[in-house]
């Protein structure tokens, strides 16, 4: 009793400071997140702001009028509508065929020893030293000889036909771990390659698929470069992100209606990532622990 009396205090002020760093470590970390949403703020507020109370508010979130019809005149004159439709149907599209490459390429690399295999690795490493800008120039000379160029589908396959080396080796690090028993199981009922990938494989590397399916989709609505170069000659094949050109005028730029169009393109990325944000933590933390 007198060991346990004497040790009370020291054990009161250990759980002190416990709760003091805690405390200390929830304002810094509150201070870090006010400071990395403050721009997404701030461009929602410019949003409904008119372009002489952007310059004037200075970092004030506050609007001294609501102008909600910056979202209709980005949406209507703008021809953001068509740009949404476009966005969706390019993005959805390229992340299916990432996902799907990746997947079965993952499969094979991770599953299934070959002679060349290191060879392989070493080609898909040395591709993500490749710049854009570099890589653009026969993308278009063969877009444009197949007759595929100001077209979405030239589009949508220059976006999904990249390296996307990461998604790749997150795919074949998760199925090296799976056990060949379940494999071989499903080859004794009668499953062969495509089936036992498709049944098998494929829905228990779900975590994965939403880590891809996130990195892809935010990295495809954003594009600015590919779309820009596919669209030149069709604006009404242009995406959101190139879409922004149309508040850019000669002489002048329609700042209100940029947040608003910009703010618009925010809204689906957020979705995406709040949807899949419990799986895209697991498929990161099992590419870690692998």
């Amino acid at each position: 009793m007198t060991v346990a009396r004497l040790g009370t205090p020291r054990n009161h002020k250990t759980q002190g400071r416990r709760r003091t760093l805690i405390w200390v470590q929830v304002v810094l970390l509150a201070v870090v997140a006010i400071i990395w949403i403050y721009p997404l703020l701030w461009t929602f507020s410019a949003s409904l702001k008119d372009t002489q109370d952007i310059f004037s508010s200075g970092l004030n979130l506050i609007p001294q009028i609501f102008h909600w019809d910056n979202y209709a005149r980005a949406w209507n004159q703008a021809g953001f509508s068509q740009y949404m439709l476009n966005s969706v149907v390019v993005t959805l599209s390229s992340v299916a065929v990432v996902v799907m490459r990746c997947a079965t390429a993952g499969y094979v690399l991770g599953r299934y020893r070959f002679y060349g295999k290191k060879v392989v690795f070493a080609v898909l490493l040395g591709t993500m030293f490749i710049p854009t800008g570099l890589s653009i120039i026969p993308i278009v000379e063969l877009s444009d000889l197949l007759g595929l160029l100001n077209t979405q589908v030239g589009l949508i396959l220059a976006l999904s036909a990249g390296g996307n080396v990461a998604a790749v080796l997150l795919y074949a690090g998760f199925y090296a771990q799976i056990p060949k028993e379940l494999e071989d199981a499903a080859m004794v009922d009668g499953a062969g390659f495509f089936r036992t990938f498709f049944s098998v494989m494929l829905p228990l590397s779900g975590p994965i698929t939403a880590t891809v399916t996130v990195v892809t989709f935010v990295a495809t609505w954003s594009n600015f470069f590919v779309p820009l170069v596919f669209t030149f000659s069709d604006p009404s094949k242009r995406t959101l992100a190139v879409g922004m050109l149309a508040f850019q005028g000669t002489n002048s730029t329609d700042w209100s209606g940029l947040a608003a169009g910009a703010t618009m393109s925010l809204i689906p990325v957020l979705l995406v990532f709040i949807l899949l944000q419990r799986y895209f933590v697991e498929g990161i933390a099992g590419a870690v622990k692998s």
